[in-house]
């Protein structure tokens, strides 16, 4: 089966208040310890997720973070800073050490990035910034940053209903994203359930996956799901889907959607179809529910398809999202 990712239930904190910032960095330092991060890896968390955090209360509007395992390498630590606030016209620039616009620490977006064992940022004057920042301990091996996914809650919701699921063997990668009917803990059941279909079934097509998932799906909500298989081999992408799922193949030229047949996983559905498809040597798979629209223009967004996947999925959950419905966006770099 090779290494397998499943969502986890991302818990997004708001970062406008600077009581955020201890709870934020004590979150980190936590999880840090709890990876057997020693005293002076711990530390450079703490002091970079501090920076990150009092930069997003003083500048920031709408600004959130995620402290996280990596979801590629669970020895890792992953924070994901999002915010609508004034952005950065020059971000090179903001990368110098030192270079602070206010009272922070003072170290900067260089001595944040310094600090970490990888980061990403993307940024664009009055739209906001998206940062990514992982940690490791000394040594230890660092995440291949070849697929991320994020999950987000409807309103005050403690579970988000819907999920995704990945495996990849080396040279072959296969994800599924299903968003299961309606909220709460019963669409929970019905995505997990779905991931776990997935996760038995993967060796099959994307098409027979899709129909293992139909048929077991039936004494649950059901819900709408979409599966893909990337052979970096061949440079081909395998699609099928069921229901309102959106899948697209992204580029700095614009977007190719994927199709998925009208129905739901679990009690309807019409003939099922598997799709193929080929992707630019530089293109990033995205998979989203409906919990974000789908008239987001990728070419708005200079240089985002070269940033990480969780960057990618960050600044669409940002811009695309709604606090209506559940939501989760999956970004794939394929050929990496």
């Amino acid at each position: 089966m090779g290494k397998v990712i499943r969502s986890q239930d991302d818990n997004w904190v708001r970062a406008e208040d600077a009581s955020a910032i201890g709870a934020l960095r004590r979150a980190a330092v936590t999880l840090a310890e709890e990876r057997g991060f020693d005293e002076e890896d711990a530390g450079r968390v703490a002091v970079a997720v501090s920076e990150a955090a009092s930069n997003m209360v003083k500048h920031a509007v709408e600004g959130v973070m995620l402290v996280r395992p990596h979801p590629e390498l669970d020895s890792a630590v992953e924070v994901i800073a999002i915010d609508r606030g004034p952005g950065m016209r020059d971000v090179s620039r903001a990368l110098r050490d030192g270079y602070s616009t206010t009272g922070t620490l003072g170290i900067g977006l260089g001595g944040i990035a310094r600090m970490t064992s990888g980061y990403e940022v993307h940024s664009m004057p009055g739209r906001g910034t998206v940062l990514d920042m992982y940690f490791t301990a000394r040594d230890a091996p660092h995440p291949a940053s070849r697929l991320s996914g994020l999950t987000r809650p409807i309103g005050e919701e403690v579970v988000c209903g819907d999920a995704f699921a990945s495996t990849d063997d080396g040279t072959t990668t296969n994800v599924m994203l299903c968003d299961g009917l309606g909220h709460g803990s019963a669409a929970a059941y019905a995505s997990q359930e779905a991931s776990r279909l997935f996760l038995e079934h993967m060796d099959l097509g994307p098409v027979a996956v899709l129909e293992r998932i139909h048929r077991g799906l039936g004494t649950t909500r059901g819900g709408a799901v979409a599966v893909a298989r990337i052979d970096r081999t061949a440079g081909t992408v395998s699609f099928a889907g069921l229901g309102n799922v959106s899948a697209w193949i992204t580029h700095p030229e614009g977007r190719q959607g994927m199709i998925s047949v009208p129905g739901i996983a679990g009690y309807a559905a019409r003939t099922l179809r598997q799709y193929e498809y080929n992707a630019p040597p530089d293109s990033v798979i995205v998979l989203h529910s409906d919990g974000l629209s789908d008239r987001w223009d990728i070419t708005s967004y200079p240089g985002l398809v070269a940033r990480t996947p969780s960057v990618v999925a960050a600044t669409l959950l940002r811009d695309a999202g709604t606090r209506r419905d559940d939501a989760c966006v999956v970004a794939l770099r394929p050929w990496t």
